[in-house]
């Protein structure tokens, strides 16, 4: 049984097949209706559950439509139906979940919850958001650049702002696909020494540069985030913004690496804080390819643990 918990648990090989696989999945849907049907549909008699304990756009209808489109169904079920961890253990719940569906996806806070779902469920599991890690994002960044400028490997990539779950999958990212990453950001703000470790671990060049500018130079890809979240209160949103508006994502920035760097953001954006306009709209950004590509990665990934 295979669960996609996160890309550094997730054999290496296994990932470049993924990526394949979801590429060819695209294609072969090119002129085709969105709602139509994959003409293999290796979903179908399967039914997934889609937990949600922390609200989301392109992660519910990415998984929705791509259950859908390979012929599955799906049930979703939120935190409120849910009550993870309090009427019921996470335990009894996976236990239960099992006895009704094919595979489940959860996204949550506590990483905890997410390795205790997979512990008890006798299907697969796969981590649709953590507080800690993001990996079905970045499978979706990874297709995305090698779309657009082949291999990763032994490529550059920049991480601008804050080094939250989405960089400690993109450091993840970097041991598993061989390519280097320079994380830029205000010290209070670091990944996780436990993430860049890994990354080193397994041969990436990991660096900390607080100067931008320094750390876009050469730059085959840069990504930003948010630097707030929905649940931050007003004063903590103000505190982080003086923090990192020197990080900014801007056209001046995107001077200095090179003339062909890609610019990436997991979206929902804060338009003119994290990132300008002018970069999100401009010729080097493949945002919303990223974005369509979240439903590709994903259906090469339920496809992936459930073995069809």
């Amino acid at each position: 049984m295979n669960h996609f918990l996160d890309i550094h648990s997730t054999p290496a090989d296994e990932l470049h097949k993924i990526i394949a696989q979801a590429g060819a999945m695209k294609q072969a849907r090119l002129g085709r209706p969105k709602g139509a049907l994959d003409d293999a549909q290796p979903l179908a008699g399967h039914m997934v559950a889609l937990i949600f304990e922390k609200p989301s756009t392109r992660t519910r209808v990415s998984f929705d439509v791509g259950v859908r489109q390979m012929g599955g169904q799906t049930m979703v079920l939120s935190g409120k139906d849910m009550q993870l961890g309090h009427g019921e253990t996470i335990a009894d719940t996976a236990r239960v979940l099992s006895r009704y569906v094919d595979l489940i996806m959860i996204r949550t806070f506590d990483e905890t919850v997410l390795t205790e779902m997979a512990e008890y469920a006798t299907v697969p599991v796969i981590n649709g958001l953590t507080d800690r890690t993001h990996p079905c994002q970045i499978m979706a960044d990874i297709l995305t650049y090698e779309e657009h400028r082949g291999s990763i490997k032994g490529k550059k990539v920049v991480w601008a702002g804050d080094g939250n779950n989405v960089c400690a999958s993109f450091l993840h990212a970097a041991g598993q696909f061989g390519f280097d990453l320079t994380f830029t950001g205000p010290a209070q703000l670091d990944p996780e020494d436990e993430f860049v470790g890994l990354a080193r671990q397994q041969g990436s060049t990991i660096t900390i540069e607080r100067d931008p500018v320094k750390a876009v130079q050469g730059a085959d890809l840069i990504v930003a985030d948010t630097w707030v979240s929905m649940h931050d209160s007003q004063s903590s949103k103000e505190r982080r913004h003086n923090m990192l508006r020197s990080y900014q994502v801007n056209d001046a920035l995107m001077a200095h690496a090179k003339p062909d760097a890609l610019f990436m953001h997991c979206l929902p954006a804060h338009r003119e804080e994290e990132v300008t306009s002018s970069v999100m709209d401009g010729p080097q950004s493949v945002i919303f390819d990223e974005a369509e590509n979240r439903l590709h990665a994903q259906k090469a990934v339920m496809r992936w643990c459930l073995g069809v």
